[in-house]
């Protein structure tokens, strides 16, 4: 949401007005009102009517495949078509651009591209079409026919990684692979409390060293049970203890079952699993850490976690557990942070662990420098998504799309 919200803000700049097609908030479990706060004023939001096939049409906690294909809110496919083709009708746009990882966007825009012939932007961020992702073999092959779909329609694609983009180059060598763009997720500093603080050093401060996780956290691609098993590993050693160090997973989800294995080996006084909050305080509690924690599973190698462009605008130390092959693992090593260790390599986080809190303990943690950084801003990476989007435009116009 929060990409797609920034491209719509700063898309004016390079000459381009712009409005949203989206859900309305039945859509989801629960809304925010300070997300809502951040669409800009000159932004014209248009929200189709969606149900969620899980909690509105659920008997028993089971609902038919049929109205949750290719997600849960395929309700949306029908209101969004229509609502899209009166804002066509009315507004008249160049181009549309559609988002995953909601296929159901994709499934709209596919419709109302060769409806009215407009030029095409699928903006897929990580892969559709994967081969153990979703679980259901059925959703996996209707996820396969809207990527193959969607290739055989858009105009151009964009993705967050190069290795992404090579995936897709590689898969639709018939798709004009310079109109395979990377654009990174980045961050959008509009969305920060208040400009991020300069690096302090914990020289001198008496508490123990606080290191942070915000987001979500899941047993299949941010495992964090190789990174429990090795606190306990340290302070069964007397490496650790509670008064040196404080771990905080924020918003982790799946808290029964990592509150059950935090239990099980003795380590509730220094993990804590603590709830959810606005957006703009898990922001300022990024701001106040001493090292912030990222975790990712080799399955993921070719993904770069948006979580992470916003640890780098906060300016915090970075610890990373995540394959040294992968795509999140490459951005770090080019901005010069090497404190990097598998996600299931116990022996090895250890390692790391000791190391980045004796790092933050003596004040000389490294980050990278803000030039570096800025690279990543929204508002800059928005510049890449003006070109596609002019270039798309004389592609259309010139009767090659």
């Amino acid at each position: 949401m929060h990409r797609s919200l920034a491209f719509a803000r700063y898309l004016e700049r390079y000459g381009w007005d712009v409005a949203i097609l989206t859900a309305t908030p039945s859509a989801y479990p629960e809304h925010s009102e300070d997300n809502n706060a951040l669409v800009p004023g000159h932004v014209r939001v248009i929200r189709a009517p969606a149900l969620d096939a899980q909690r509105h049409f659920s008997l028993f906690g089971r609902y038919p495949l049929a109205l949750a294909t290719p997600d849960r809110w395929r309700t949306w496919i029908y209101s969004g078509t229509l609502a899209g083709r009166r804002l066509i009708r009315d507004w008249r746009p160049h181009a549309i651009f559609s988002t995953f990882p909601i296929p159901s966007a994709h499934e709209i825009a596919l419709r109302l591209s060769g409806r009215f012939g407009l030029p095409w932007i699928a903006d897929f961020r990580d892969p559709l079409g994967q081969e153990r992702y979703p679980a259901d073999e059925r959703m996996r092959r209707i996820y396969w026919d809207l990527e193959r779909r969607v290739l055989h329609r858009c105009t151009a694609v964009t993705v967050t990684t190069e290795g992404t983009a090579q995936m897709y180059r590689s898969r639709y060598p018939a798709f004009p692979s310079s109109l395979v763009r990377v654009i990174p997720n980045g961050f959008d500093e509009l969305a920060f409390p208040e400009p991020a603080p300069q690096l302090s050093s914990r020289v001198g401060r008496a508490g123990p060293v606080r290191l942070l996780h915000s987001g979500l956290l899941d047993p299949r691609d941010r495992n964090p049970d190789w990174f429990f098993r090795a606190i306990a590993e340290l302070r069964t050693e007397g490496r650790l203890t509670p008064g040196s160090v404080r771990f905080v997973l924020r918003a982790a989800g799946h808290t029964e079952h990592y509150q059950s294995r935090l239990v099980e080996l003795g380590l509730e006084d220094m993990i804590s699993l603590l709830p959810g909050v606005p957006y703009r305080d898990a922001l300022h509690e990024m701001c106040e850490a001493d090292a912030l924690l990222l975790f990712q599973a080799a399955s993921c190698n070719m993904q770069i976690p948006a979580k992470l462009y916003e640890y780098l605008y906060v300016g915090r130390p970075i610890v990373a557990f995540t394959d040294s092959r992968g795509e999140t693992a490459r951005l770090l090593a080019a901005l010069g942070v090497d404190t990097v260790a598998p996600l299931d390599d116990v022996a090895a986080i250890k390692e790391l662990i000791l190391r980045s809190i004796e790092r933050a303990v003596q004040g000389n943690a490294f980050v990278p420098t803000r030039e570096a950084v800025m690279k990543f801003s929204r508002s800059s990476t928005t510049a890449q998504l003006a070109k596609l989007l002019d270039e798309v435009l004389e592609i259309g116009a010139s009767g090659q799309a």
